[in-house]
């Protein structure tokens, strides 16, 4: 019989709010791919094919930059760390390749500082190719690396082909990758970060300026990098902080520079003011009661291990929707931690969050005299 009861499965309604409205009132973006990630809480507040690889162009470099920060914080190079230019990377990526360079003249010696600034603020494929070759002795080991990197900090769509992001078919990683990169660097290379701000760099009596139109355009914003390939498109990461709350806007697939600058205004607008991260339940709140077969208590209560936050547009608040699945009963003895069913929480043009539900205490077994007894009772349908 405890098996029947174990089986029996049933849906417990939680919430239900208001009259449905359209989610998120119809809010689109013309790019082709585009996501828009809270930073502290990693929510997904917005997204249009984020999750499929693309093309990032130079958006790479945030990936190339990544790689030498980690090289400096483990002490194998340092900022005065001094690389020479090879012929390969000017050609493929100095004044000679036609793309964007930091100028950088072959056979001469540059410091790792000054190249990280060549690759952030100026874009230069040079300084990127000259890096990975002090780095790894070429840039084709290198881009193996950052791949290997990826798949180590659990960026899984991420193919790298070299250090530049010029357009290779098999270089790709998806805009929700990116934008746990950028995340990334921003947690966890704070001291590196602030490169990413500044608004120009000279080198060579050249004076380039930042590439991120928001920079100077949107308050709060301080990074990250643009992008743009034929194949990609326009596209920007960005991330910008305002009175302590702090978002990450990806996108690509944009037709020009003046595009990518105003979408990228609009929708870092709007990841401050169309979305919101709200608070559902604190850490180990009692979501539900479920009744308990054949324990001394008749239920239990079944928790969250930890706090429950959804990020969405706040016009479809009111559209939420949250269930508890789990079975009819549930069979004495149950451990204190025991995961009991789910709490399932969708919304229109969201994925559906699966919460597990654990038992907020201990139930023991009832004794040999109360299960025969209960039986009794439920057979004589009492």
């Amino acid at each position: 019989m405890t098996a029947l009861f174990a089986r029996l499965s049933v849906v417990f309604l939680i919430l239900l709010l208001a009259v449905p409205v359209k989610a998120q009132d119809g809010f689109e973006t013309p790019a082709k791919h585009a996501i828009i990630m809270d930073f502290d809480t990693g929510l997904i507040l917005f997204e249009k094919d984020a999750r499929e690889p693309a093309y990032p162009a130079s958006m790479t470099k945030i990936m190339t930059a990544e790689m030498v920060f980690n090289q400096i914080r483990s002490g194998a190079i340092d900022m005065d760390t001094q690389f020479t230019v090879s012929e390969n990377a000017w050609r493929k990526g100095g004044a000679a390749s036609g793309g964007s360079t930091m100028f950088l003249k072959p056979g001469s010696s540059v410091r790792v500082e000054d190249l990280l600034r060549g690759v952030i603020i100026q874009s230069g494929n040079d300084a990127c190719i000259v890096l990975a070759e002090g780095l790894a002795g070429s840039e084709t080991r290198f881009a193996d690396m950052m791949t290997d990197h990826a798949r180590d900090i659990g960026l899984e769509t991420a193919r790298f082909k070299n250090s530049t992001g010029l357009h290779d078919p098999e270089h790709v990683i998806s805009l929700h990758d990116l934008a746990m990169l950028a995340r990334r660097t921003i947690t966890d290379y704070d001291e590196f970060y602030a490169m990413y701000s500044e608004r120009s760099f000279e080198w060579g009596g050249i004076s380039q300026d930042n590439r991120n139109p928001l920079l100077g355009r949107f308050e709060g914003a301080d990074g990250l990098k643009t992008g743009y390939t034929e194949a990609s498109g326009y596209g920007l990461v960005a991330s910008a902080e305002r009175a302590g709350i702090r978002r990450i806007v990806v996108f690509n697939g944009l037709n020009s520079k003046g595009e990518r600058r105003q979408e990228g205004l609009r929708l870092m607008q709007a990841a401050f003011e169309t979305f919101k991260v709200y608070d559902l339940f604190e850490e180990n709140e009692t979501i539900i009661n479920a009744t308990v077969y054949m324990g001394k208590s008749k239920s239990v209560p079944l928790t969250t291990s930890e706090p429950v936050k959804i990020g969405m547009a706040r016009i479809a608040r009111s559209d939420l929707r949250m269930r508890v699945e789990m079975p009819a009963e549930i069979p004495a003895p149950i451990e204190k931690g025991q995961i009991i069913g789910n709490l399932i929480i969708s919304g229109p043009d969201m994925m559906d969050r699966v919460i597990p539900l654990q038992a907020g205490e201990d139930v023991n077994r009832k004794s040999a005299f109360g299960r025969a007894s209960e039986a009794l009772v439920r057979l004589m349908g009492g």
